[in-house]
């Protein structure tokens, strides 16, 4: 294919894609006039929805963090029956992403208030001052 073949499929690409997003815009801004909604007050709902985003990411967090840790158990195991299949740094490398996993949201919650100073708690509706 020349280059003039090339670059006209990407700028129909690039057309068709803009004209997705044009229209779901022009879709969900009607919708919010149609019901009353302001640009506010879908904001806010979206910032709300943050919450339960936040819950998932957690759950996510610490289960995935038992998973690996049971992996580590069974790598280690692994490595006692047969040393020259498995290495070591297998098991170990699995119980440090356990351990970041487990504790990741204790973390998140340190940082958020090294950040943002002891007044404020970060959240993810925003900041609050106490």
């Amino acid at each position: 294919m020349t280059k003039s073949v090339e670059t006209k499929k990407l700028l129909k690409k690039v057309a068709w894609y803009s004209s997705v997003i044009s229209a779901g815009t022009f879709c969900a801004i009607t919708a919010s006039y149609a019901t009353g909604t302001t640009l506010g007050g879908v904001a806010s709902t979206i910032t709300a929805s943050f919450t339960q985003v936040t819950k998932l990411i957690t759950g996510g967090s610490y289960l995935a963090g038992i998973a690996f840790s049971i992996g580590a158990i069974m790598k280690f195991k692994m490595h006692k029956d047969n040393p020259q299949q498995v290495p070591i740094g297998t098991p170990i490398a699995l119980l440090f992403i356990a351990a970041a996993l487990l504790f990741l949201p204790s973390v998140l919650s340190v940082a958020g208030s090294t950040i943002f100073g002891s007044a404020t708690t970060a959240g993810p509706t925003g900041s609050v001052f106490k």
